[in-house]
């Protein structure tokens, strides 16, 4: 029987992270090579993947890619599985964690239902939903093969649950439909696949709760008031459901949703 140490082991493999260049995305990079795995960090941001992908290499013995991609361009998201199996000859572990949150300056995105536009609508399904898609297709006759083929997507209590609206109160902050429907719909395109793309490769998701940033007092006053854990989310809660999902301590569990929330998703 393996032990903890040799089951969370990722030596050989290799990950793919979009996304993985910024705050939750750099920490899931930084997660996967810890444990020995070969990273490719799929991100807009060219500055930020390759800050990633040099961090990575002189802190740990992996190899990584920086893959500046724009995620919204379908042909250039269907070519990353030849860019990686080109260097790399295999793909264990896709993350899907890109995601459009937006700012309170989209036009059509922390505004009163009334106010939300289409065209910001479909921009957050194209990114948060659509991709997950298009990547987990183009990535699953390699992850078959892999033999240890793991998805891992990152959702979002608002795809579980409905927004408490009074949390934005005297904030310029929101919560749009268009966030809430993108993640929801990936918690289901998890369980869809799980069962498709069993038992070759397992997909799970994590729900994370919501992480400290430097909101407005009010704001995190509220929303501490109603976590059971009495704080935010930091990026580095993460990371232990990130190891179990990648790796084989998990490798009799698939379908599963996450809730790493402080408890938020109890009441």
């Amino acid at each position: 029987m393996k032990s903890t140490h040799e089951l969370m082991c990722l030596k050989d493999r290799v990950a793919l992270v979009t996304g993985g260049a910024g705050h939750i995305g750099s920490v899931i990079c930084e997660t996967l090579a810890e444990n020995g795995s070969n990273v490719v960090i799929i991100d807009a941001n060219k500055s930020g993947c390759i800050q990633t992908s040099e961090m990575l290499e002189s802190k740990y013995d992996v190899e990584t890619i920086a893959l500046t991609t724009d995620l919204s361009n379908e042909i250039e998201v269907k070519k990353i599985p030849e860019t990686v199996l080109d260097k790399f000859g295999q793909i264990d572990i896709l993350v899907n964690c890109a995601a459009l949150v937006g700012t309170s300056e989209m036009k059509g995105w922390t505004t009163p239902f009334s106010d939300q536009n289409t065209d910001t609508w479909r921009s957050a399904l194209e990114i948060n939903l659509t991709v997950p898609f298009i990547l987990s297709q183009a990535c699953s006759q390699a992850l078959t093969t892999s033999g240890n083929g793991s998805i891992i997507n990152i959702g979002s209590i608002y795809g579980v649950l409905g927004p408490d609206m009074t949390l934005y109160a005297n904030t310029n902050m929101g919560n749009p439909a268009a966030y809430a429907a993108s993640k929801g719909g990936l918690l289901q395109l998890t369980r869809w696949l799980a069962t498709v793309m069993a038992p070759s490769v397992r997909v799970n998701s994590i729900t994370l709760g919501g992480v400290y940033r430097n909101q407005p007092q009010d704001f995190v006053s509220q929303y501490i008031a109603r976590t059971p854990l009495k704080r935010m989310a930091s990026e580095q809660d993460i990371k232990g459901a990130m190891i179990f999902f990648a790796s084989d301590l998990s490798a009799y569990v698939t379908g599963h949703n996450l809730h790493v929330d402080g408890g938020w998703s109890v009441w």
